[in-house]
């Protein structure tokens, strides 16, 4: 079971003092700086997350850039605020950029089967894996067929105002029209006008102006009629629409990969603006940085292309989680054999700490007061961390630097007061919780067995031992390591972990 984040909705840390002020820091992609979060509503955030479209298996991309918001949400909840969140499904104009051609559509027909059909399975199947991954659904998952209708009045509005015009049932924002247009991705729109990232269309004014609603081919999968004949919407007027019906006409957070700023982000920008009269349209922008594979830029092209499905075969969900958290989100990441399996011995190691802290019996130890400072103490270092722009890499830091000092406690005792243990224990809980970790929970395949089989032998070697059988003994530490395991001895006797 993962991390129930959600039992914790509104209610503070037990470390942070009643009315005690509390500063949390985030990076707005718009400023360019670090700004304190102040959001538009006191103690409530409306969060809105680019979502998928569902035309084909989540990928590791959809999983850096979902992990990393789900830890966001589940922070901000633990630090009382009341979260709306909203990440939308794109199913109907999102394009290819070789052909033009609507990504849904191509899928469906080298599937052979409905483009309805095809949207319902891979919408089905992106949140299982999310599901797999502990990524906390979120409040609503607005589809973009299911409102046609609002777009449709949204551009009849851009129309009136002058921000838009229409050709041969084409509409167009035009860009020349918003002053601020590129003041996100810091585009420099004449220099784009002779490059390839604007779509080429003859019925454009400007090469940089972008389609609202397009007029639609026979062969296009889905169409509705409009005030300019039958067609379908742009993808980006899709979430400024389906952001304001939810959230309102401003948001406290928009968030999504990098690779978004431009040109949909901008596009949003332009849209939801002039809309609202320039009403600012989010107050933070927060974006999470490329995966690399190996490297290189993850591509079907290149051979490299790994489903979410792919690398769970390989690694379990915690691991990944692991993974993708030791890097700060607005940080590169490269998803390699090698990370990987640095993430998984780091990862063991940990709940190899928390392992030994359960076998203690329940009576008081030597040095229990400096043990409980350091529960304080990494609290208050887990906070700061988190405060400052979700830094995952840094709260991680925390949690090691208490099971480096937890171990030294272990190897010197074989008891802990029930009550320290168990505040440790809720420690590890709760903020491996806030990272979606299940540090405290037993390996449900065999894991008591496992316990009972190694106490067994671990008995039998210490009986060899007394009887100076030291080459039997060294012949079973030997077996347990091919096997994996490794052994310890110590004063109050051995111990063994996972390597």
């Amino acid at each position: 079971m993962w991390p129930a984040a959600d039992r914790h909705r509104g209610v503070r840390f037990p470390f942070l003092a009643l009315g005690e002020q509390m500063s949390l820091k985030v990076y707005d992609s718009l400023s360019g700086k670090l700004d304190e979060f102040l959001p538009l509503k006191k103690g409530k955030v409306g969060m809105y997350v680019c979502g998928p479209t569902v035309y084909d298996w989540a990928h590791l991309g959809h999983a850096r850039t979902y992990i990393a918001f789900d830890i966001i949400l589940r922070w901000l909840k633990h630090r009382g605020f009341s979260v709306t969140y909203i990440q939308n499904i794109t199913d109907v104009g999102h394009m290819r950029e070789d052909s033009g051609e609507d990504k849904i559509g191509k899928k469906s027909s080298e599937e052979k089967i409905q483009p309805m059909a095809l949207v319902e399975k891979y919408m089905r199947e992106y949140f299982r894996d999310m599901d797999s991954l502990g990524v906390i659904r979120p409040d609503i998952s607005p589809r973009a067929t299911g409102h046609i209708i609002d777009m449709i009045q949204a551009v009849q509005k851009l129309i009136e105002k002058g921000y838009a015009y229409e050709v041969d049932g084409n509409v167009f924002f035009d860009v020349s029209k918003f002053k601020d247009y590129g003041k996100l991705s810091k585009v420099n729109t004449e220099e784009m006008a002779a490059g390839t990232r604007f779509e080429v269309h003859p019925d454009k004014r400007n090469p940089e102006d972008f389609a609202l609603w397009k007029k639609a081919k026979e062969s296009d999968p889905f169409k509705w009629p409009s005030p300019w004949g039958v067609g379908f919407p742009g993808w980006h007027i899709e979430c400024s629409v389906m952001s304001a019906k939810y959230i309102g006409e401003q948001i406290d957070i928009h968030g999504g990969g990098r690779d978004l700023k431009f040109p949909h982000h901008e596009n949003e920008i332009a849209q939801a603006e002039a809309l609202t009269g320039k009403k600012p349209f989010v107050k933070y922008w927060l974006h999470t940085e490329f995966l690399k594979i190996n490297g290189e830029k993850m591509a079907k092209s290149l051979g490299n292309y790994v489903t979410l499905r792919q690398a769970l075969e390989k690694y379990d969900a915690d691991t990944l989680r692991f993974f993708f958290t030791s890097t700060h989100y607005r940080s590169p990441i490269d998803y390699s054999e090698k990370n990987l399996e640095q993430a998984r011995r780091s990862l063991e190691s940990l709940k190899n700490s928390i392992m030994l802290l359960k076998r203690l019996t329940p009576s008081k130890g030597a040095k229990e007061e400096e043990l409980e400072k350091q529960v304080k103490k990494t609290r208050e270092e887990f906070e700061k961390a988190m405060d400052d722009d979700f830094n995952t890499p840094g709260a991680l830091a925390s949690l090691f630097n208490f099971s480096r000092t937890l171990n030294s406690f272990t190897s010197k005792s074989d008891s802990m007061s029930p009550e320290l243990k168990e505040k440790i224990l809720k420690m590890f809980e709760e903020l491996g919780g806030i990272l979606g970790l299940r540090l405290t929970e037993e390996k449900k395949a065999g894991g008591e067995l496992v316990e009972r089989i190694m106490g067994i032998l671990i008995k039998a070697r210490e009986e060899l031992r007394k009887k100076g059988e030291w080459k039997a003994s060294d012949e079973i530490r030997a077996e347990l390591k091919k096997a994996g395991v490794a052994l310890n001895d110590e004063k109050v006797g051995a111990s063994w972990k996972f390597e």
